[in-house]
């Protein structure tokens, strides 16, 4: 079987990332890629369902991740803040 090169762009930190996901799962880049496109040419589409994440999650994920945003002792208290007329 004859292969072919393909080069293609991605950033940095993200090409890190997904190299360790991979690393993990015991394969290196090409094989996950490879695996992708035969998936991809198997379904006749993407291997999986590509959505767009809610804004307000992200948001909300990535100020609880770096520790930021408003944090409550309960539920209880919680609840009076959402519900607390402004």
């Amino acid at each position: 079987m004859a292969t072919s090169r393909l080069n293609i762009r991605i950033d940095e930190k993200l090409k890190e990332q997904v190299k360790e996901v991979y690393s993990e799962l015991g394969m290196d880049l090409t094989t996950a890629v490879t695996i992708f496109f035969k998936q991809s040419v198997r379904d006749g589409a993407f291997p999986f369902q590509p959505h767009l994440e809610n804004p307000d999650s992200v948001l909300a994920r990535k100020q609880a991740e770096s520790g930021e945003g408003e944090t409550f002792s309960s539920v209880e208290e919680w609840w009076e803040k959402a519900n607390a007329e402004d």
